[in-house]
């Protein structure tokens, strides 16, 4: 009999299938492609942590298009305010993208309210 110490081998942890809510809520914000995507295929679809996530990504890339487009026509005062806004638009982004890594559900003003009742939440 010896006095070593017995191990008992941990058994292997079942493969948790697809992304955590919070990893696919930050990848929704990468660009308008995975937020489609997560609204059109399940289980994301059916998670309203995720959908909102989606949701506010669209309406941010859509806001965003919006402000260059009247910026880019108003000639000298909105080509020298459209570096700018386009800095806010990405701080904006940023922020929203590490909320959802937390897992928090940070509504944006204005968009969040309409996000939040696209995902029904």
């Amino acid at each position: 009999m010896s006095d070593s110490p017995q191990y008992t081998p941990v058994p292997p942890q079942a493969a948790q299938s697809g992304l955590s809510d919070t990893a696919a809520g930050a990848i929704a914000y990468i660009t308008i492609i995975p937020a489609i995507v997560f609204l059109l295929v399940e289980p994301y679809n059916k998670n309203s942590f995720v959908r909102f996530h989606s949701w506010q990504c669209i309406f941010l890339g859509i806001t965003a298009i919006a402000i260059q487009i009247v910026l880019g026509i108003i000639p000298v005062i909105g080509w020298i305010l459209l570096p700018f806004a386009s800095l806010g638009i990405l701080i904006v982004w940023i922020i929203a993208l590490m909320k959802a890594l937390k897992g928090e559900r940070y509504q944006l003003p204005i968009i969040g309210k309409y996000a939040a009742q696209q995902a029904g939440a």
